[in-house]
């Protein structure tokens, strides 16, 4: 059985005249140590789908579960402690504050837990050199590149042990050459670290890096480049 199934789900939000459907009947599955991309143009969905699957936003129709459980039963304290452990968020912009160290910002999830313990600390530091920053510890967002600030990001999003992964542009914002670095950290660890993850993405190469493909588009979720194979 996969760990994440979303089955039928809806989004739609209400409007002076009829419902506004974003999604329409999406269907996906997904288990440990698989990944996925979701390709759309702007305005389809793709981040209101990661919103859904990541506990964001509630679907107004059909269910999302992980490993049997649907998650949107919880009550809201719980809801929030679920999401925190067992899903890791990357976003095109990568939220970093500038106030805090490299090591600091890859902490910030481990807070809703309390102070943070020596061995969530040595993960931490453990991610960030395997991402390449383990000289940059106490250096601040602003002394470093973009895609330094893209590997923090990454770091910062895989320190709680997520099960699920969701990435939503994790390199729009990045020149070629580090998009293709960040790009290729994240499989690594993704792989390493046995997770399931889904990137929503505008580059075709990144999305050709991952094991499969599909296409949001008029709220359905097809298999491929937006070709229109057959419905997912």
């Amino acid at each position: 059985m996969a760990d994440l199934i979303v089955e039928r789900v809806v989004k739609q939000y209400a409007t002076r005249t009829e419902p506004l459907v974003v999604l329409n009947g999406v269907s996906l599955e997904l288990s440990a140590g698989q990944n996925m991309a979701i390709l759309g143009p702007s305005g389809s969905g793709k981040s209101t789908l990661l919103h859904v699957i990541g506990t964001l936003d509630r679907p107004t129709e059909g269910r999302v579960s992980f490993d049997d459980q649907d998650p949107y039963l919880l009550s809201e304290p719980k809801l929030a402690r679920f999401r925190n452990r067992h899903i890791g968020f990357i976003f095109q912009e990568h939220y970093l504050l500038p106030q805090l160290s490299v090591l600091e910002n890859v902490l910030i999830p481990t807070l809703a837990e309390g102070r943070p313990s020596e061995a969530v600390c040595r993960r931490a530091r453990d991610l960030l050199g395997r991402v390449g920053l383990q000289d940059r510890l106490d250096h601040h967002p602003s002394e470093l590149s973009g895609g330094e600030r893209g590997r923090v990001a990454v770091a910062r999003a895989l320190v709680c042990g997520p099960k699920l992964l969701l990435a939503d542009e994790p390199t729009g914002n990045l020149d070629q050459t580090s998009a293709r670095t960040v790009a290729q950290l994240l499989l690594e660890l993704q792989q390493s670290e046995a997770m399931m993850l889904i990137v929503v993405t505008h580059s075709m190469e990144l999305a050709e890096l991952l094991q499969r493909q599909f296409h949001l588009d008029n709220g359905k979720l097809e298999v491929g480049f937006g070709k229109r194979v057959h419905a997912s």
